[in-house]
């Protein structure tokens, strides 16, 4: 089994990256591909190799963190590998976890494909199964409470931590505000740190 790849980044479409690794493309699905195109260096992404009777795919992440929790979401009763995908494209890791463990359907009914009986297993199969996840983060200052999300977990109002996790990829100020600019009209309260990081970034890959 894979565990991880370093190579260069090849290729990337807007649900994954072809990795270069000594000549040998691997083709690797993503939460957020564009996480890796600023990057001119080696990168590495940690994998979960998934194999069914008619296809060996990959799965690929930027931490060990979304490795866990994607394996663990794969755990869940109606969750194939596409849908905890989905989940974790639409939230950063931390919120997901924080969601999960304070029974938050509101948060969680709002991640693409998952509705409420849905919401309910992964709060039933996993509300005490993440401790070991390894996120060390101080979850009840994750932007969530009891049973609500606030304003600055959701929508526009995430999008300054977005920016700052932007900025730390080496884009500047100008770069972001002019995104912004283009994307903010379309920002809507379903949307995450993570899911404004992934369209700013395919407008600033496009250039």
């Amino acid at each position: 089994m894979i565990d991880y790849l370093h190579g260069r980044v090849a290729h990337l479409e807007t649900d994954y990256i072809v990795l270069d690794v000594q000549g040998v493309g691997y083709r690797v699905f993503c939460p957020n591909p564009y996480f890796f195109a600023k990057s001119d260096k080696p990168v590495t992404v940690y994998i979960h190799h998934h194999v069914r009777e008619d296809a060996i795919l990959l799965f690929g992440f930027s931490s060990r963190e979304e490795q866990k929790l994607f394996r663990r979401l794969l755990d869940v009763s109606g969750i194939g590998p596409k849908v905890a995908l989905g989940i974790l494209a639409g939230g950063r890791p931390e919120t997901l976890v924080a969601a999960i463990q304070q029974e938050n359907l509101a948060f969680l009914t709002k991640l693409p494909g998952i509705g409420k009986k849905t919401a309910q297993r992964m709060v039933l199969d996993l509300k005490d199964k993440l401790d070991h996840v390894g996120l060390g983060l101080d979850l009840t200052a994750g932007g969530l409470l009891m049973g609500t999300a606030t304003d600055t977990a959701l929508g526009g109002g995430a999008w300054p931590e977005a920016k700052e996790a932007l900025k730390a990829l080496g884009y500047t100020e100008a770069e972001l505000d002019r995104v912004w600019h283009t994307m903010k009209d379309a920002a809507t309260d379903a949307d995450g740190v993570d899911a404004l990081m992934k369209r700013a970034l395919q407008l600033l890959f496009k250039g």
